[in-house]
């Protein structure tokens, strides 16, 4: 028996995501200010909670399109806050396409989508590989 304990490894452990009601907010403004283009930008958390999402960054060069939000990866700050991405949806539906999952599993752990009319009832949250997951709302 060792004297060292092991660490659970972080996909052992399903985490309780939280996001800031504040940032939301913002996610969802910025979504109502951007349409009928998509909104996109990347979700921090919070220093000391980890788990909780409480900041977006938006970088330069983001292009914006009725189907599309392109993102340019090397205007990211190396910061090991930003955990996933957030991006918008012009239509009703909140579901990741296909680019969509290529784009979860190239960065990050965490992804939201945000949908037309941008309510608190129009978004959803997912894994890297497209699965949904809850987050709650604080």
């Amino acid at each position: 028996m060792s004297i060292f304990k092991k660490k659970k490894k972080e996909n052992q452990i399903a985490r309780l995501w939280k996001i800031k009601k504040r940032t939301l907010d913002f996610i969802l403004e910025s979504a109502k200010s951007t349409f009928p283009n998509e909104f996109g930008g990347f979700l921090r958390v919070d220093q000391y909670k980890k788990d909780t999402i409480n900041e977006i960054v938006i970088i330069p060069g983001t292009i914006s399109g009725d189907s599309h939000a392109i993102f340019k990866f090397h205007m990211l700050p190396i910061d090991f806050s930003i955990v996933g991405t957030v991006h918008s949806h012009p239509s009703i539906s909140f579901y990741p396409s296909d680019a969509d999952i290529f784009l979860f599993r190239k960065y990050g752990k965490i992804h939201m989508i945000v949908a037309y009319p941008f309510t608190y009832n129009s978004w959803k949250a997912y894994d890297f590989n497209g699965n949904e997951i809850e987050i709650k709302v604080l």
